[in-house]
């Protein structure tokens, strides 16, 4: 029922209709105040009891509940005690892969690719001699084994890379640098669809194969095909292969207290290229996953759809991993996103038409995503 259409069946004179319209604002705008004040009573709560977290971020975006907030607490870079920001980017780490995933979904909008073909043709020469060289037979790794990592191409992130990080942060890594590594890891896991087994290598062919067909450098062309300016990422780029947008504010420092590590004294093309690499603010991040899930990046449903694909492995492994997303289950409710390794992840929950981003800046402590996701969405199903 319309608000005027209430009036007049009730009877209610003009002094009276401000009032109760004036009524109506202010408890509207207190709701919409006390549940902000909320979600960061949260964030502070759970960081009082896990400083060594070093800081936390969140973003929610839910346009339909009038919801559009920022929240942190905690340090931006812990030796110098600079307090920590909410718009403050920070590496992203393997959520990029969702927006290699929606870029190549883009490409297919397009016409120009599908996911069920072979790559053997949509690489370079000499990154197929390398892969056929180890035994890969690329005939029969799709676009999709890609995507869902169920190509049986190994690992080179392993337990030696991280050694070599720890040894030497400052190596400038190529992409091709990676990709030796990955023959060198070892022989193929299986042929496509053998085994589920994550790896980033998937994702540095899928940027390759983005280069082959845009015939740009994939982070100019992800920035055309997501359209970053008409989603307003304002402060969303891949750091040394782009410039930091104007306006942006300083990089986050990241830790890993197991390894003593600080992402701001390790190159950060030690995960760039696809597996990983963007730098973005938590607005940024939650506004992109709620834009993904609104058709505001893929505008045929269709295609992007096809986002949720599922390649059952001979493994029998359970999985909830599709393309270039992973299922999550929060109070019962479904949500689907990615995580990175940093201490990142960003989830949408269809049921509550909602995104959220949230960063914890102490891998460490990442296990504190669960509990800070669970604690709003408590309050958003109130």
């Amino acid at each position: 029922m319309e608000v005027e259409e209430y009036f007049k069946i009730h009877g209610m004179n003009k002094i009276l209709q401000v009032a109760v319209i004036g009524i109506l604002f202010f408890n509207n705008k207190t709701y919409s105040q006390s549940i902000e004040a909320k979600f960061q009573e949260i964030v502070d709560s759970i960081y009082s009891s896990n400083q060594d977290a070093i800081g936390i971020m969140v973003s929610i975006k839910s346009p339909e509940k009038g919801i559009s907030w920022s929240g942190a607490v905690g340090y931006s870079d812990f030796e110098n005690k600079t307090e920590l920001e909410p718009d403050q980017p920070a590496l992203i780490a393997s959520n990029t892969k969702t927006f290699v995933s929606a870029t190549i979904l883009r490409l297919v909008e397009m016409g120009k690719l599908s996911i069920e073909q072979p790559i053997q043709n949509l690489l370079t020469p000499k990154t197929r001699d390398l892969f056929e060289g180890r035994g890969y037979r690329l005939d029969s790794i799709s676009v999709k084994h890609l995507l869902s990592h169920t190509s049986g191409i190994e690992n080179f992130a392993n337990g030696a890379y991280i050694d070599f990080i720890t040894k030497d942060k400052n190596h400038r890594w190529t992409r091709d640098e990676q990709l030796e590594l990955t023959v060198k890891a070892g022989p193929p896991l299986g042929s496509a669809e053998t085994v589920f087994s994550y790896s980033d290598a998937n994702y540095l062919l899928l940027t390759e194969i983005i280069e082959g067909i845009t015939k740009q450098p994939f982070y100019t062309a992800m920035r055309e095909l997501l359209n970053y300016e008409s989603l307003s990422l304002q402060s969303t780029w891949f750091p040394t292969l782009e410039a930091k947008p104007s306006g942006s504010k300083p990089l986050v420092h990241q830790y890993w207290g197991e390894q003593a590590w600080d992402s701001r004294y390790i190159d950060v093309s030690v995960d760039l290229f696809g597996g990983g690499g963007i730098a973005c603010s938590a607005e940024d991040l939650a506004g992109f996953i709620y834009d993904l899930f609104n058709h505001r990046v893929i505008e045929d449903t269709s295609v992007f759809k096809q986002i949720f694909t599922t390649v059952p492995t001979k493994d029998s492994e359970p999985g909830n991993y599709y393309l270039g997303l992973t299922s999550y289950e929060y109070k019962g409710m479904p949500a689907y996103g990615h995580g990175g390794f940093w201490g990142t992840r960003a989830v949408y929950f269809p049921d509550l038409e909602t995104s959220m981003a949230v960063y914890v800046l102490e891998r460490d402590k990442r296990g504190l995503i669960n509990e800070l996701i669970a604690g709003i969405v408590g309050l958003l199903k109130e």
